[in-house]
């Protein structure tokens, strides 16, 4: 009920995407062969996991979360199935494992990422029950791209709180509350932690003296 009650003022509206040409400059020279395939490939795999992320987040604005996670889902799979096969022995090769990516499809893939996560944390976020284990899934992925992303700390320190893991709750609140020293929210959580660590070890204490005893 905290989370509710809580979390939802730091969620920010999600800006439109207008994806048709963002990649159109990344768009090198292809080459003849099957270099020219697969670079073709990636840019429609990307492409679609951008356009993908743009209607997740229309869906969002339109409070139709369910249909937004799935856009994002579908997003991400994008960017995961970049595979072609080997001419040489068969198998499958991820082309955005391999470095024929340019700069800007780099970051084009990489914030496609960023975003569609932070955008799953956010819709997860509304549910009536929430499902506190995935939310901390995707904030430490969002985090593994980017440390200092102050929503995914602050999420991750409201998953890890309703996880019962107030220690590391304590340490991603903490996290946020340097980067956004008066925000409320964190502030508020970073209290409601620390009380309950406080009753554990009170708990904790109590059971050593019964055991004594």
């Amino acid at each position: 009920m905290e989370a509710k009650q809580h979390q939802i003022k730091s969620l920010k509206s999600f800006p439109e995407t207008g994806s048709r040409s963002l990649l159109a400059a990344a768009a090198g020279g292809g080459g003849g062969g099957d270099g020219g395939y697969r670079e073709t490939e990636m840019e429609s795999k990307i492409q679609k996991a951008i356009d993908f992320k743009a209607e997740g987040h229309r869906c969002y604005k339109e409070k139709k979360f369910r249909e937004a996670i799935g856009k994002y889902h579908r997003a991400l799979l994008q960017l995961k199935g970049v595979h072609v096969k080997d001419g040489s022995g068969g198998s499958e090769v991820n082309l955005l494992s391999q470095s024929k990516l340019t700069e800007e499809q780099r970051r084009a893939v990489e914030s496609t990422e960023i975003e569609c996560y932070d955008s799953l944390t956010a819709c997860l976020l509304q549910s009536e029950l929430v499902n506190y284990e995935r939310v901390k899934e995707y904030c430490l992925k969002v985090l593994g791209h980017q440390r200092d992303h102050f929503k995914a700390m602050y999420r991750a320190g409201i998953a890890f709180y309703h996880l019962g893991d107030y220690e590391c709750a304590l340490r991603y609140l903490r996290d946020a509350k340097n980067r956004e020293p008066t925000d409320t929210n964190v502030l508020r959580y970073i209290q409601l932690t620390e009380m309950k660590m406080s009753k554990s070890g009170q708990r904790e204490r109590e059971s050593g003296k019964e055991t004594q005893g």
